[in-house]
């Protein structure tokens, strides 16, 4: 629970399901975070070795964050979590 018990890490990791995500697209599909908690939780995230963050040199820079292998294996329970919402959210 330590590595995924807050408001927004299982948000973050529920949407890199689907494959790698542009941060600025990862934040917009996360209503609410601001830029510093954003920012703040992908860096935890990535010292726990959940998420990796790619930056290409490119002009403006394009920074990918994607799951690891340790990410891809919480697959079950984030989606257990997101059934669950969506059953109890009345």
């Amino acid at each position: 629970m330590n590595l995924i018990g807050t408001k927004w890490k299982p948000l973050i990791l529920f949407h890199l399901l689907e494959g790698g995500l542009r941060s600025g697209v990862l934040q917009k599909k996360i209503p609410g975070i601001s830029n510093k908690m954003f920012t703040q939780t992908v860096r935890e995230l990535e010292t726990d070795n959940l998420i990796t963050r790619t930056v290409f040199p490119v002009v403006p820079p394009k920074v990918e964050y994607k799951l690891t292998t340790k990410g891809k294996s919480l697959e079950d329970i984030l989606r257990r979590l997101d059934q669950w919402g969506l059953v109890h959210s009345n």
